[in-house]
Order: structure tokens, then sequence, then C-alpha cells
């Protein structure tokens, strides 16, 4: 079936608000979106940027004249980077009128959110969770995610290694504390043997060691050098691991995902550090990765006073506004009619052009990737990827 083309962004838009301060009933003139996103703990520096865009879009639907006649409501409770916690408050948010749900940017910290949308019967969207765990198969025929899967991501990153920047041989580390990091090494092994890469060495670490000795002491016994060293990571280890690389002389290049779209990384390497370090990511925070995101810089702006320095701003903004437009084409909230306008029409996002597999195919998400390098510590923008060929999940 060829999917109706649905363009997003200006849609709703005007300004921006605070989001409203939630009360114990629904009015029958809102509808209502609740959130566990993640405030506090080692989740939030994913979680908090995101939600920061939800707020600009609610208010901008709100003053556009709101959805299918009713204003909307974001109620967003923090997770505290807490499965339990997350879970808990789905309920509470779904038993107290949310029709539609928005879930962390992470399977793990994620995943119990969407499992409470889902015997709700309502549809939930984690803002941006990339493991394919977070599909239908695991979770039901009403979860989504906006973000492209570790498939793309790990693919993006090694297609760019080996065919655009030639780099033949990598070692891999992967942090071993989620899902996330695991399958993102996964497939970027899986597809970089697969177009001729070699693998000298997979290694792992977890995050809070901070000793990263022992793999260093790996890296320079190998006898073939790494060309790029691939880190599956995130802060705040990320950037002590990152600096111990290079306060030994190993000048490879250094690889990773979205979670290195983390200004806190950028700080903590500096100019010093942060140079020959590539990553993919969600979209570009800048003119050049789509028309309308001068008008959302510009909104964001005139609401926090600042630029917005990560993607992940535009994952919450976008997860909202997917949302909306789903509800306007299917003229309800009712999960099923959701769902289905989510499986059967592409929709042009801020983070990319996506379409959705059917549930029986794992909602698995089409879309594409931005490639950024590092440079003095600096972000800078590579372009749009969009890998020939995947790994399956």
């Amino acid at each position: 079936m060829q999917k109706k083309s649905v363009r997003v962004f200006m849609s709703f838009i005007c300004a921006v608000t605070l989001v409203w301060a939630f009360v114990p009933m629904a009015h029958a003139e809102e509808i209502i979106i609740g959130g566990a996103l993640c405030s506090t703990g080692v989740q939030a520096p994913l979680d908090e940027p995101g939600l920061k865009g939800a707020q600009v879009a609610v208010k901008a639907i709100n003053d556009a004249g709101g959805l299918l006649g009713k204003k909307v409501k974001f109620v967003n409770l923090d997770g505290k980077s807490d499965p339990v916690t997350v879970g808990n408050i789905a309920v509470e948010l779904l038993d107290k009128g949310a029709k539609l749900m928005v879930a962390p940017c992470d399977f793990d910290f994620g995943g119990p959110a969407s499992r409470e949308a889902q015997k709700y019967g309502v549809v939930g969207i984690s803002t941006c969770a990339s493991d394919p765990l977070y599909s239908s198969w695991s979770l039901g025929d009403k979860q989504f995610t906006l973000s492209m899967w570790n498939t793309t991501m790990g693919a993006t990153a090694a297609e760019y290694a080996f065919k655009e920047r030639g780099w033949k041989n990598a070692y891999v580390v992967t942090d071993q504390f989620i899902a996330y990091t695991k399958s993102l090494s996964k497939y970027f092994i899986a597809h970089f043997k697969n177009i001729g890469g070699t693998i000298l060495a997979e290694d792992t670490y977890t995050n809070g060691d901070q000793d990263f000795s022992a793999q260093l002491a790996r890296i320079k016994a190998l006898k073939t050098k790494p060309d790029v060293i691939f880190i599956s990571s995130y802060q705040p280890d990320l950037g002590m691991i990152i600096r111990a690389i290079r306060e030994v002389g190993i000048d490879a290049a250094i690889m990773g995902g979205d979670s290195y779209d983390d200004p806190s990384l950028f700080s903590a390497l500096g100019e010093k550090f942060g140079n020959n370090v590539y990553f993919v990511t969600h979209t570009w925070m800048g003119p050049e990765a789509h028309k309308d995101m001068p008008k959302f810089l510009k909104l964001y702006k005139e609401y926090y006073g600042t630029e917005p320095d990560t993607s992940f701003v535009a994952t919450g903004w976008d997860t909202i506004m997917l949302l909306a437009e789903a509800v306007k084409i299917a003229g309800t909230t009712d999960g099923a009619a959701v769902a289905k306008a989510l499986e059967t029409n592409e929709f042009n996002l801020l983070t990319g052009k996506l379409s959705y597999k059917t549930a029986a195919e794992g909602h698995a998400p089409d879309k594409a990737s931005v490639l950024v390098e590092l440079k003095k510590g600096k972000p800078s923008f590579l372009g749009w990827r969009r890998p020939a060929s995947p790994p399956a999940p």
C-alpha cells in the first residue's frame, strides 16, 4: 500500500508556553497526553531536552486552535530514570484520562510506559528509543518509537567509516548497562563486517566503573592498529573514556550513536580532546537539516531564551506533532484508529521523513539519520544518511 505523505511541522504553530498543571480529572474540552519523561537520573540528558521540545509543541498546537476542537494538555511526571516509577506514572495518568502516551527515550526505561498504554488501548510513542526491542512485537500493536532503530544507526556509522572514510579496521567497546548500547554495537559490527570491514576485537565496559585502563592496554597491544574505535556508551563515563584514549596517544577516529549528542560530552572533551569524533543522531539543529527548522528554532528561543544544544529537543517536538497529526487524520483519539493512521501515512518531521511498517512487521521505523563531527569540541553537520541495506533486527 502506498502511504500518503503528511507534512507535520507548521500545521499547528504559533507560540509556546509552560506545561499546564495536572488536575485529577480530564475536562471534556481537553485531550490529555500523558508523559513519563525523566527529568532526573541517568536518563535525564536524553529525556529532558525532549520534554522541552514537547512543551513548545503543545502550546503551538493550542495557539493554532487545538486538536479536534479541543485544547491539548501535556502532563509529564518525572520517571526518575526508574522503570518501576515510569510504569506507575503511566498507570496514574491513564487512570486520570490520558488518551495518548509519551514514553522515555530508551527501551529499558520507556518500555514500562508503553506496556501500560497498550493495556489501556492507548497509542504510546517513545521520543527516541532505538533498540529494536521497542517494537509492536514486544510492546503491542499500538506502540511506536519516533527514532530510527539501531539497525539503521549502526549501519549508518559502519558505512560512513568504511565506504566514505576508508577505515578498514575497527575496535568496538560496548557498555553493558542497557539494551541500547549493546544492540547498537551489535548492528555496527554486523554491517561493518558485511561490507568488508574487519573487527579487530570486541571489548566491554560498564557505565560507572570509571576505569578504562584494562581496555586501553588491550587496544595498545593490538598488532594491527584500529582506524576507528566504535564506543557504544554514554555520559558521564563516555567523556572519560575518550579522554583516556587520547591521553595515551591513540589518535584513531572515534564513533558512536545518538548518546554522543549531549552538550555535557562536548564540554568534557573541550577543544583539546573533542576532535576526530563522529556520531549518528536524529537531526541537526540548524537550517541545513530541514526547511522548517528555522521556525522551530525561533519558537524555542522565544520561550527558553537560548538555542537548543541537542537534537533530542526536536524528538520531543516531533513526538507531540506526530501524535497530533495521527489523531487529526483518524478524527479520534481511539487507539486502534490512531495506530492505523501512523501505519498508513508518511510524516515529514524535523527528524526526517518517517513511515512505519505494520504491527506484524514490528512497527519498524523507516527513517534516515544525521552524521555529526566534533571539531575542537563543537559539533558540525555532515548531512543526512540512509544505509543501503541495514541488518535485520
